[in-house]
């Protein structure tokens, strides 16, 4: 599973010279809101961008400015949406052994729709109309979205459609649990580090109950 992420940048008319910037995120959107009614995910800073990285990200600077007036102007955002199952998207091997990587992107207005929230709100933090795609920190020449090792061995009630069973055994063995990031059915908009400790822990505690 992955997110369907957008990185971009917004230059300020001020400079932006914050420390931590990545430790900020706005998740107003998560649920939606009044226009649209479905969950469009979150709204993370990224790092400051420096000269170099400016430079590689534009090439023809914007607004009058020099690479390293845009670069310490820089508000720079990640915008995390959430990447729905789909059963036709997996990895399989074919007749030669060869492992085959199978993904088709899905859920994308909700990521469009975060982008314009993002966009409409920039004159009230005292930024320059527009954002601009910064593609180095999503890597796009690989073509999949930038996610988690997830959704490989789904969690569900029926054997035919799922792999473990709702405390992460494997339907039909009774020696094996697995409580990392595969018995995600959806990578939601957030990371996942925090819901597999806390899945993690309620197995445990199944295990412990039933004196496996």
């Amino acid at each position: 599973m992955g997110h369907n992420n957008a990185t971009l940048i917004a230059i300020s008319k001020t400079p932006n010279d914050a420390t931590f910037e990545k430790t900020l995120a706005l998740a107003d959107y998560y649920w939606g809101d009044q226009d649209f009614k479905y969950p469009m995910g979150l709204i993370q800073m990224l790092g400051n961008f420096n000269e170099a990285l400016m430079k590689l990200e534009s090439p023809e600077p914007l607004l009058g400015m020099t690479h390293a007036e845009m670069a310490s102007h820089s508000l720079d955002f990640w915008l995390q949406s959430e990447d729905l199952p789909r059963v036709e998207n997996g990895i399989s091997y074919n007749s030669s052994g060869q492992v085959v990587f199978d993904y088709q992107a899905n859920n994308v207005e909700p990521a469009n729709q975060l982008k314009k929230r993002l966009t409409d709100f920039l004159d009230c933090v005292g930024c320059h109309p527009g954002t601009h795609a910064v593609d180095l920190y999503l890597g796009s020449m690989v073509g999949i979205p930038l996610g988690h090792t997830m959704g490989t061995m789904k969690m569900g009630t029926d054997a035919s459609q799922s792999v473990l069973d709702p405390y992460c055994q494997p339907h039909e063995l009774d020696n094996v649990f697995v409580t990392d990031g595969s018995f995600f059915v959806s990578a939601g908009a957030v990371n996942p580090t925090l819901t597999i400790i806390a899945q993690t822990l309620r197995v445990a505690d199944y295990i412990k109950s039933q004196r496996l």
